[in-house]
């Protein structure tokens, strides 16, 4: 294996054993937390957390996860390249058990994610992207063993995008975040695609809708942190996707003095 290859299959066992500690808890009874900005925190998020670091750790490079420690801007500047983990993406849906959540990892380097891995653990499909392309896996496909051998893997995951393009131009959104600048964003497509349809998923599996091939884009017009988003950034970007600033229309960039992202519109490159 080339170090690709070599990276791609450590990330994706992680990231398929992070999601199976999740599932652990996920299919018991759990109690939850808030955190001082009110976002909710279990003890799932806690052990992915502990999973992927520990897991990733003999790489060489830095670590920058939701639920680490905080990092200065100062330390983090002079990072080339580094992790940025967000080890249970949408845990508001895993509290409320609609499956609609994630484990995401991505490498970072010069501001752009170059690698990412976004695992769903109750469909079981984990997706990454890289230069070589963005691929699906079904994870019921593979023995654990396999995680070893990126021949196996690759002779079995499909090249994104992969499915057939909605009949409609499709806009996704997300189950806890509307607003009424994303309704208004709607409004007005609206008025270019008379049979628009509206999508809701959550956490990460936006980008990854989007990076199949269904649906058309995805607006996000509400706070977001750069874990949040460089993984499936990533699996979009590297299959054909754009995701660019609302504001200036560059892409999403990363590791900035503040983690928070800016607003920013995802889509396919081919429009209709």
């Amino acid at each position: 294996m080339d170090v690709l290859e070599k990276i791609i299959v450590q990330t994706l066992k992680v990231a398929f054993l992070a999601g199976k500690a999740i599932m652990d808890i996920y299919n018991q009874p759990f109690t939850f937390e808030l955190k001082p900005d009110n976002s909710p925190l279990t003890i799932a998020d806690q052990k992915a957390h502990n999973i992927i670091s520990e897991g990733l750790k003999d790489s060489g490079l830095p670590i920058l996860s939701e639920e680490g420690s905080q990092i200065d801007f100062d330390v983090r500047k002079s990072w080339k390249q580094y992790w940025l983990i967000d080890p249970l993406d949408g845990t508001k849906e895993f509290i409320k058990k609609n499956g609609d959540f994630t484990v995401n990892i991505a490498i970072i380097s010069d501001s752009q994610p170059i690698f990412g891995v976004v695992y769903a653990p109750v469909p079981g499909l984990i997706y990454w992207g890289s230069k070589s392309g963005s691929f699906r896996l079904a994870v019921s496909r593979l023995d654990e063993t396999d995680f070893e051998n990126f021949q196996s893997i690759q002779i079995l995951a499909e090249r994104l995008p992969c499915v057939s393009k909605p009949e409609v131009y499709t806009v996704l959104g997300s189950k806890s975040h509307m607003n009424l600048e994303t309704e208004s964003f709607i409004s007005n497509l609206q008025k270019l695609h008379p049979h628009l349809s509206f999508v809701s998923r959550g956490s990460s599996l936006k980008f990854c809708t989007l990076a199949e091939g269904g649906a058309d884009i995805y607006p996000r017009f509400g706070p977001t942190m750069e874990w949040d988003t460089a993984a499936g950034q990533a699996v979009a970007f590297f299959a054909g996707c754009s995701v660019n600033q609302l504001e200036n229309g560059l892409p999403v960039t990363y590791n900035k003095p503040s983690l928070l992202n800016p607003f920013f519109v995802a889509e396919q490159k081919k429009m209709r």
